[in-house]
């Protein structure tokens, strides 16, 4: 049997739990949107912050690193960090090996902030968290149940 054809799969789909899922997304993000704010940070600047501090030790947080991680251009990524440099917030170092690369750097007010946010997300997330993680489960757990891998390894559609 063959592979599933895109609309053969789209009348297969379990849009109420796609749909559902989405929503817990959403949802999450958005409460995590109004505590930004109410914390004097716009959302994309949590972000910002929450990046630096998750690369610290890992991988250099520069310009392009971070636009990468938020998924946003170059310049989307310079404009929120000025806007956070402004608020004392972060702050911009050469980098110790090559002089030409900036790194972005959390200060002490960046840290309050971001302890605060992310503090209330854990909090939020276990609150929250099941509900979006059962979502998920029944998303995976349906699409997988629809298809079994055959003995060549091309996936196959179950009856």
């Amino acid at each position: 049997m063959a592979l599933l054809t895109p609309r053969a799969a789209a009348r297969r789909l379990d849009y109420r739990t796609l749909a559902d899922l989405r929503y817990q997304i959403r949802r999450f993000l958005r409460v995590r949107e109004v505590a930004a704010r109410d914390a004097g940070v716009e959302p994309q600047q949590y972000l910002v912050l929450l990046q630096i501090k998750g690369l610290e030790g890992h991988e250099a947080a520069t310009m392009s690193v971070l636009a990468d991680r938020l998924q946003i251009r170059h310049h989307a990524a310079v404009q929120l960090v000025d806007r956070l440099v402004r608020q004392g917030m972060v702050e911009r170092r050469r980098h110790g090996r090559d002089r030409r690369e900036v790194l972005v750097c959390l200060r002490p007010a960046g840290e309050k902030v971001l302890k605060r946010l992310a503090s209330y997300s854990v909090a939020e997330l276990t609150i929250e968290g099941p509900s979006l993680v059962a979502s998920l489960n029944r998303l995976v757990i349906q699409s997988t149940r629809r298809r079994i891998l055959s003995r060549n390894g091309t996936r196959k559609a179950r009856r």
